[in-house]
């Protein structure tokens, strides 16, 4: 499976969560994640897509902390599986509807 692949179907997830999954680009700012998520209710995620297996890059692990250390949730998601276990986690959350 593609990283595209992946990214497609949190889109999907997303969407039919009630949300939506803007391809995040920050220019200057190599290595930030690839989707800014955004939920009913003012909640906000930011989600990094490899493909099956791989993990990001030492800049990409930067940005991501720096992010976390903001406050925001940050996930880094491999799989499809993963995609729908992050939008299960939100409904479970209460932070999308069910």
């Amino acid at each position: 499976m593609r990283e595209k692949e992946i990214e497609a179907y949190l889109r999907t997830a997303v969407r039919e969560a009630g949300g939506v999954a803007f391809k995040f680009v920050s220019p200057g700012n190599d290595g930030v994640p690839d989707r800014l998520v955004c939920l009913p209710g003012g909640r906000v995620a930011f989600v990094e897509l490899k493909a099956p297996g791989k993990g990001p890059r030492p800049l990409q692990i930067h940005q991501m902390g720096r992010l976390k250390q903001l406050g925001f949730r940050v996930e880094v998601i491999d799989s499809k599986g993963q995609v729908d276990d992050f939008v299960e986690g939100l409904k479970q959350d209460g932070i999308c509807p069910a």
